[in-house]
C-alpha cells in the first residue's frame, strides 16, 4: 500500500473544500454540500498515489479513468483538477458562466470529463463499458472508478450494470458510493444504512469495503486493496456538507450556495488554507506500442454482392438478416466495430457478427438501460459499438440515449422489428415511437432501409459517419429494390418512379414503401402518375429533393409504419417549411393488434389499397 501523507491529504482537502464554496458562492448557484461530502474519498483517489493519469494527456488510452456518475458533486470535480494545477481560482469562479466549460454537470466541454452525466444512474454503466474495453478488447492495466451518490442506487440502471460487471468479473472496476444519507428533499431510503448497501452488492456478485468516508486511512486502504476477481464496491458512510457547521448532515442544502456572509463564516471554520499547495497525480505506465486505429472498409465485397448487378435473381430478405451479415462484413476490416445485444441476437440478427467475431460481441441480456450506457463508455474509449434490440425496447433507454449526445458518443443503434408490419407478436413488440424517438435528439442521424442491400450500404456508412445515428430494420422478409452497385450516403432518397406528368409525389421509406411500388403499378394502369421517393434517411433528410418533387408534383403523400408523430410526414412537413404544397399523412393511427402482416397495414390504412385510395381523393 503506498504510504500515506495524512497531513499532506488535508491541507489538499481544505483547499479542495475552500474552491467548492468560493466557486459555488460565486455562481450563485451549484451543489456545494453533495460536494462536500466526498471531499476525502477524492482527494485521497487523486492525490495519494492511486490514480494513475497523464494530466497532459487526457486522451492517453492508459489512463485510469474517472466518472463521477453523481454529476451535480462537478464543484467537487473542478476544484479536485484547480487542486491538480490544472484549473487557476479565476476560472474556478467561472463556474456555470455562459462562456465556462465549468457546467452545472460534467460534459465533455470540459477535457477531463469522461462522459456527461448529472442524469443519475448511468455513471456506472459507463464505467463498466470503460472496464470492459480494458479487460477484453485493448487489454490494457487501467481501472475505472466511478463515484456514485446514494440517491442514485434508487435508479434500476445502477443495478443492471452492477450485474453485468459481475457477470464479466470486471475487476478493474471500482465503485465508490458516498452515502451521506441525504437527497434532494431528505433523507434516501437506506439513510446511513452502509450494511443494506453492502449487503445486496454482495448479493450482485461484488466485493464490498464498508468505511468511514472522511478518514483517510480507511479510504487508502479499500483504495489500494482491490486485488480480486470481481468488481470492487467502496461504500462510505460520509456527512453531506462535511467541514462547514452550517450545512454539516442538515435537511434543506441540496441545490443551495452559501451567501456571502456565511461563506466567510465557513471559511473561517475551515482554518488556514495554503492557496499554494498542489497535488500530484501519478502518470500511468508507457505503452508499448501504440493501439490499432479504425479502418472502414467498404461494402463492395458484402456477402450480397455475389450476385450479378441485378436484383432480379435474389429471393426476398428482410432488412434485420442484412444488417447481421453487413455487421460482420464490417468487423472483418474494421478492428474497433464491436457489437451488443439485449438478449434477442438471433432476432436481430446481430449472432452474424458473434459467429464471425465472438471476442468483440457482448451479450447485455435483457437491460436495454444499461446496454446503451455500456457502449456510451465503450465509445469514449475509441470503440465504435452498434447495439441492437427490439425498437420497441430502445424507449427505455431513451433517457441513455439523451445523454450520449451531450457525450458526443459515437453509437450506432439498430432497432428491429419496427412498426405493425411484424404482426403477430402484437401492439407491445412493436416499434412505433421510435423514429419520433431518436429525430428528437441533438445531431442524431434516422436511416430506414427498404431492402437488403440498402441495409447493407447503410450499415457501412454509419461506421464512417462519427456521431449517434440509428438504424430502423424490418421482420418481414421484402423484395430486392437495388443492384448491388447502388449508392448510399446519408442525407440521402432515391427517386424511384419519375416522369414530367406526375399529379402527385408518394414518400415512403421501409415496409411501406414496398406498398407504394405497389399501388403506383396500379395507379400506371389507370394512367394516374405519381412520383415514388424512397426517403431511406429521415434525418438528415433530402430537403432538395423533396422541395424539387413538391414543386413540380404540387401534392405529397407519405406513407410510415409509425406513428403519426414525430416521423415521416413531420420530415417531410419540416424540410417545406412554408412551402403551401399540400402533405398527406398515412400512418399508424389506431392502436394496434395482433394480426397478419396484411392485415394490420390494411387496418391502419398503409398498404397499397389504401395508397390508391388517398391518391384517387386528391386527383379526383
Amino acid at each position: 500500500m503506498p504510504k500515506i501523507d495524512t497531513a499532506h491529504l488535508e491541507n489538499i482537502a481544505r483547499l479542495v473544500r475552500y474552491f467548492i464554496l468560493l466557486s459555488t458562492t460565486t455562481a450563485g448557484s451549484g451543489h456545494p454540500s453533495s460536494s462536500l461530502s466526498a471531499v476525502e474519498l477524492m482527494t485521497t483517489l487523486y492525490f495519494n498515489n492511486i490514480l494513475k493519469f497523464d494530466l497532459e494527456d487526457p486522451k492517453n488510452p492508459n489512463n485510469d479513468r474517472v466518472i463521477f456518475s453523481k454529476g451535480h458533486a462537478s464543484p467537487l470535480f473542478y476544484a479536485l483538477y484547480a487542486a491538480a494545477g490544472k484549473l487557476s481560482l479565476e476560472e474556478l469562479k467561472q463556474l456555470r458562466k455562459f462562456d465556462s466549460p465549468l457546467e452545472g454537470h460534467p460534459t465533455k466541454r470540459f477535457p477531463y470529463t469522461e462522459v456527461a452525466t448529472g442524469s443519475l444512474g448511468q455513471g456506472l454503466s459507463a464505467g463498466v463499458g470503460m472496464a470492459i474495453n480494458a479487460k477484453y478488447l485493448n487489454k490494457l492495466d487501467y481501472k475505472t472508478y466511478v463515484l456514485l451518490g446514494d440517491s442514485e442506487m434508487a435508479e434500476g440502471s445502477n443495478w443492471e450494470a452492477m450485474q453485468v460487471a459481475a457477470h464479466y468479473k470486471l475487476n478493474n472496476l471500482v465503485a465508490i458510493l458516498d452515502v451521506n444519507k441525504f437527497g434532494q428533499r431528505g433523507e434516501t431510503m437506506q439513510g446511513h444504512n452502509i450494511k443494506d448497501y453492502a449487503y445486496k452488492a454482495r448479493a450482485f456478485g461484488w466485493r464490498t469495503a464498508i468505511i468511514d468516508g472522511h478518514d483517510f486511512e480507511q479510504i487508502q486502504k479499500s483504495l489500494t486493496q482491490t486485488k480480486t476477481n470481481k468488481p470492487v464496491m467502496i461504500i462510505a458512510k460520509t456527512l453531506k456538507g462535511k467541514g462547514v457547521n452550517l450545512l454539516e448532515n442538515k435537511k434543506g442544502w441540496h441545490g443551495k450556495v452559501l451567501d456571502q456572509k456565511q461563506l466567510k463564516i465557513a471559511l473561517e471554520e475551515l482554518g488556514k488554507i495554503d492557496l499554494e499547495v498542489r497535488g500530484g497525480i501519478t502518470s500511468p505506465a508507457s505503452l508499448a506500442s501504440p493501439l490499432v486505429s479504425s479502418q472502414v472498409s467498404d461494402s463492395s465485397s458484402s456477402p450480397l454482392n455475389g450476385e450479378e448487378k441485378t436484383s432480379k435473381k435474389l429471393s426476398p430478405q428482410s432488412t434485420r438478416d442484412a444488417y447481421g451479415q453487413a455487421l460482420a462484413k464490417l468487423g472483418e476490416t474494421n478492428p474497433e466495430v464491436i457489437a451488443l445485444d439485449a438478449e434477442v441476437s438471433n432476432s436481430t440478427f446481430s449472432s452474424i457478427f458473434k459467429d464471425a467475431h465472438p471476442d468483440r460481441f457482448f451479450e447485455m441480456f435483457i437491460a436495454e438501460q444499461n446496454m446503451m450506457g455500456v457502449a456510451i463508455g465503450l465509445a469514449e474509449r475509441g470503440k465504435t459499438p452498434y447495439i441492437s434490440t427490439f425498437a420497441a425496447f430502445l424507449t427505455r433507454s431513451f433517457d441513455q440515449v439523451r445523454m450520449a449526445a451531450y457525450s458526443q458518443s459515437n453509437l450506432k443503434i439498430v432497432g428491429s422489428h419496427a412498426g405493425v408490419s411484424i404482426g403477430e407478436d402484437g401492439p407491445t413488440q412493436m416499434g412505433l415511437e421510435d423514429i419520433a424517438m431518436i429525430r428528437s435528439i441533438h445531431n442524431s442521424v434516422v436511416l430506414y432501409p427498404s431492402d437488403a442491400r440498402a441495409c447493407e450500404k447503410l450499415v457501412f456508412a454509419m461506421a464512417e459517419h462519427r456521431g449517434l445515428a440509428y438504424l430502423r430494420t424490418t421482420r418481414a422478409k421484402t423484395k430486392m429494390i437495388y443492384k448491388s452497385d447502388e449508392k448510399f450516403q446519408i442525407g440521402g432518397s432515391k427517386t424511384l418512379k419519375q416522369s414530367s406528368s406526375d399529379q402527385l409525389t408518394i414518400i415512403a421509406a421501409g415496409i411501406t414503401l414496398h406498398e407504394a411500388l405497389k399501388a403506383y403499378k396500379k395507379l400506371e394502369k389507370e394512367d394516374i402518375k405519381v412520383r415514388i421517393i424512397d426517403l431511406y434517411s429521415i434525418k438528415p433528410v433530402d430537403g432538395e429533393t423533396i422541395r424539387k418533387a413538391a414543386s413540380e408534383t404540387g401534392k405529397i403523400i407519405t406513407v410510415e409504419d409509425h406513428y403519426s408523430e414525430g416521423g415521416i410526414a413531420e420530415a417531410v412537413l419540416h424540410t417545406l417549411g412554408g412551402n403551401p404544397v399540400p402533405v398527406h399523412s398515412l400512418a399508424v393511427r389506431k392502436m394496434p393488434r395482433s394480426g397478419k402482416k396484411e392485415e394490420l397495414l390494411a387496418y391502419m390504412e398503409i398498404d397499397s389499397a389504401a395508397i390508391i385510395k388517398k391518391v384517387k381523393e386528391i386527383l379526383c
